[in-house]
């Protein structure tokens, strides 16, 4: 016969596998909770990132244009970062061009070796 002592000792029944489930769903609605605050977190950083690496672009037109006039010294600071996008793109296309996955030559020859099994109906 069960009883309430029996019942908790096996830990069975729909009571503790009900607080079984709803403690697993608490655990992880903290866990969704805390990287979504994270990523957010990540994502504020990476836009002050991208505002410090603007002011630093004008800083660096500014010290240019103390040298020559102001257009000048924004015409440099673009070509820079157009050398610079050039460069990192053909970096990209080359590492693309090479990882493109190669041909799977031993699944295709196993592939036809077993066409030509079920081909043959398994006589030799």
């Amino acid at each position: 016969m069960h009883t309430q002592e029996t019942e908790h000792a096996g830990e069975h029944g729909l009571g503790p596998a009900t607080k079984s489930v709803a403690d697993h769903a608490s655990a992880l609605v903290r866990l969704e909770l805390e990287l979504a605050i994270g990523i957010g977190l990540g994502l504020g950083a990476a836009l002050f990132l991208l505002y410090a690496i603007g002011f630093g672009l004008a800083a660096a037109a500014a010290g240019i244009a103390t040298a020559t006039s102001l257009w000048v010294a924004l015409l440099i600071v673009t070509g820079a970062l157009i050398l610079l996008v050039l460069l990192l793109g053909l970096f990209a296309y080359v590492s693309v061009k090479k990882g493109t996955p190669p041909v799977p030559e031993q699944a295709l020859r196993e592939a036809k070796l077993t066409t030509e099994a079920l081909k043959s109906d398994g006589h030799a």
